[in-house]
């Protein structure tokens, strides 16, 4: 039985590296435009497509990675890209602009599928450093029981990232069109950087990994 500040430690990292709060602004703004049936349907599958992701690499992660060829930093590179392409549209609005025929924005129910997909689930839950901190954990708690406390604690997290994002619903009722407006370009200049941050921890990686 694993102890219990091993599994304290694997639980903090793992709700830290995903950071709930910090997801929930990004989570209003890639969700914009949806009612709050369509934002519950996207926070509910994101939130399981996450905890799947995690728990596949909790078990297997190692090892598919490694057959693979794929190295975390250039898992990082890739992510951090194709947030910026995301940001890019939040910021100059080019994803209502695809979707507005009216003064409303069309929102389908495969859109809704897919923003929970992608960048809901990947990588923005299931990102290179919740990724990381997952196959870090799996090597410290082998054995059947530390691999189910591990997927409990993954489930944990994914739990509270879906109550952190119905919690910003309700703050989003209180903004308005105008407030909406505002806090998506700003949060797509943030989702920005971040996503240059990323490309950059994950070359700085990948040069470190090469000796340059």
């Amino acid at each position: 039985m694993p102890s219990y500040d091993i599994l304290l430690n694997a639980f903090a990292t793992i709700l830290v590296t995903i950071d709930p709060p910090g997801l929930a602004p990004l989570y209003l703004a890639v969700t914009r435009g949806m009612n709050a049936e369509q934002r519950r349907s996207a926070s509910i599958r994101a939130s399981v497509i996450a905890f799947f992701i995690l728990a596949m690499f909790s078990l297997v992660g190692s090892a598919v990675l490694s057959v693979l060829g794929i190295t975390l930093p250039a898992f990082r590179v890739a992510g951090g890209m194709l947030l910026f392409f995301i940001a890019f549209e939040m910021v100059f609005e080019k994803r209502n602009d695809r979707k507005e025929k009216t003064a409303e924005t069309a929102i389908t129910k495969d859109h809704v599928q897919n923003v929970a997909a992608f960048p809901l689930a990947i990588p923005l839950i299931a990102g290179p450093g919740a990724i990381s901190a997952v196959v870090l954990h799996s090597g410290r708690l082998p054995g059947a029981v530390g691999q189910t406390s591990l997927v409990a604690i993954i489930l944990l997290c994914s739990l509270i990232t879906y109550l952190v994002f119905v919690l910003a619903q309700r703050i989003d009722r209180l903004l308005g069109e105008t407030g909406r407006s505002i806090l998506t370009r700003l949060l797509g200049v943030i989702l920005a950087a971040l996503a240059v941050q990323f490309v950059a921890d994950g070359i700085r990686a990948l040069m470190g990994a090469h000796g340059v």
